[in-house]
């Protein structure tokens, strides 16, 4: 196997660590597999990584100042562009409820016993390129495709519980299967994940999103108890019965919804995953018997915005997913769309609306078979006839502000104004006024107020055109 380059590049720079520096972790296994050199390498040494980063530095082997914590033992370092992580050999534990680990210098073998699984132990030494398995039983469960604690999981899980999310993000990236016990013991630890922030969870999620049949992911999730821990919000769509349009309950639903997104942006999947997350709390029936969901769609948006702030997420990121939730439902019963309705869409939606679009397609593709009546080329052809819009924020706007409509109307400040700006944005998407043209609604404007009875009537709000 061969040796990555910047890792060639520290063993040529200190020969005097040979025998105490290694790669380690899913540089080695994923090379091992033919899964091609990783991008980022962890290298483990049986010295102090801090001094060894700082080091790097000084004889310009890093790019960049090395970034230590001491307390870890742990340092970052940049070689030849790649990110390296420099550990030192040690032993780690939680104590109670805390969620930071307890550490101490330790051997190899110690090192490699405290880390997740035994896939993720093999050693490479990089000063001649021969592969390592402390543990004496990576290189047969790599071969096997089995995900295997080094010690009892037990013990693993409850030391480090992020561990249990890892388990299943590596089941389903890697294709492989649990060795005996070790779901058992995740479920018998689950609500020990209780301890672990939420940032890391969240970046534990965020990777299993990438999957493209991440559902199996958030399936294991469920089965294994670990759902119920960070996201329980998600557990009342199981068994929540949908009706004519549907062939699966709400869960399954919505992780078909999740797979029929694969390759596309992270705000879509999460937005497909979550998009009927209020169907049970909005579920009705009318007196035919017919199933009811009114709302779901705005209590959605308000439930995802919570959930995806309480993971950590950037602010920006889940405005984006509760938006493409609050719109979801906007073509239900529109299989055809008008200019002024695809005029309204790139309003009132702007770079939300390609977005919505593959979310919508992968909605209906997760109807029962015969039932679907939306397709997002539809809506793009429709998209395709619109004139180019003028270099605007949203070409859809009123083609006047509001100091401009102050000083047409003679109007103070206020409320009005905006009533006022809506009704010329509105004649825009029907129309009736060209994107832009400010000639035209100042004209509109101007016979608006030649009325006075409708002028104060599209003042108070009371009509839009």
């Amino acid at each position: 196997m061969q040796i990555p380059r910047p890792a060639q590049i520290i063993a040529q720079a200190v020969p005097d660590f040979q025998g105490h520096l290694f790669l380690v972790g899913g540089g080695v296994r994923d090379a091992l597999l033919g899964k091609g050199e990783s991008a980022d390498l962890d290298l483990v040494t049986t010295k102090d990584a801090p001094t060894l980063a700082r080091h790097l530095f000084d004889i310009g082997v890093s790019d960049i100042p090395p970034v230590t914590y001491e307390r870890f033992g742990t340092a970052m370092v940049q070689v030849a562009g790649a990110q390296i992580e420099l550990v030192t050999a040690r032993r780690e534990s939680y104590r109670g409820d805390s969620r930071k680990p307890q550490v101490e210098p330790a051997t190899i073998l110690e090192d490699a016993q405290r880390r997740d699984f035994t896939i993720n132990t093999l050693l490479q030494d990089i000063y001649t390129g021969e592969v390592l398995d402390p543990l004496g039983v990576a290189r047969d469960d790599l071969a096997a495709g089995i995900l295997r604690t080094p010690l009892d999981p037990v013990h693993t899980f409850r030391e480090d519980p992020l561990r249990m999310l890892r388990a299943v993000r590596f089941r389903w990236q890697l294709e492989f299967h649990y060795a005996e016990g070790l779901a058992e013991a995740i479920k018998a630890e689950a609500s020990r994940l209780s301890i672990i922030s939420q940032e890391r969870i969240r970046d534990e999620l965020v990777k299993m999103m990438r999957n493209p049949k991440a559902s199996r992911a958030w399936q294991d999730l469920s089965d294994l108890g670990l759902l119920a821990e960070f996201l329980p919000e998600l557990l009342p769509l199981q068994g929540c019965e949908q009706g004519d349009y549907h062939h699966l309950d709400v869960w399954h639903h919505s992780l078909a919804a999740l797979d029929n997104t694969a390759g596309d942006e992270a705000a879509v999947r999460w937005a497909a995953l979550l998009h009927d997350i209020a169907k049970p709390a909005t579920k009705g029936s009318k007196p035919d018997g017919r199933i009811t969901f009114y709302g779901h769609e705005m209590e959605g948006a308000r439930m995802a915005m919570t959930i995806l702030s309480r993971l950590r997420f950037p602010h920006r990121e889940a405005l984006q997913v509760s938006a493409l939730i609050r719109h979801h439902m906007r073509f239900m019963g529109m299989p055809k769309v008008s200019p002024a309705a695809a005029r309204r869409l790139v309003r009132d939606l702007g770079d939300n609306l390609e977005p919505l679009l593959r979310l919508c397609d992968a909605d209906a593709g997760a109807l029962k078979a015969g039932v679907r009546t939306f397709y997002s080329d539809n809506v793009r052809a429709v998209l395709a006839t619109l004139p180019p819009p003028v270099e605007a924020k949203n070409p859809y706007e009123s083609p006047l502000t509001g100091e401009q409509i102050i000083a047409l109307c003679g109007v103070e400040p206020g409320p009005a104004v905006g009533h006022l700006k809506q009704w010329l944005s509105d004649l825009v998407v029907e129309g009736k006024i060209e994107p832009g043209d400010e000639a035209a609604a100042t004209a509109m404007l101007e016979e608006l107020r030649a009325n006075a009875t409708e002028f104060a009537r599209v003042s108070l709000g009371e009509r839009t055109v």
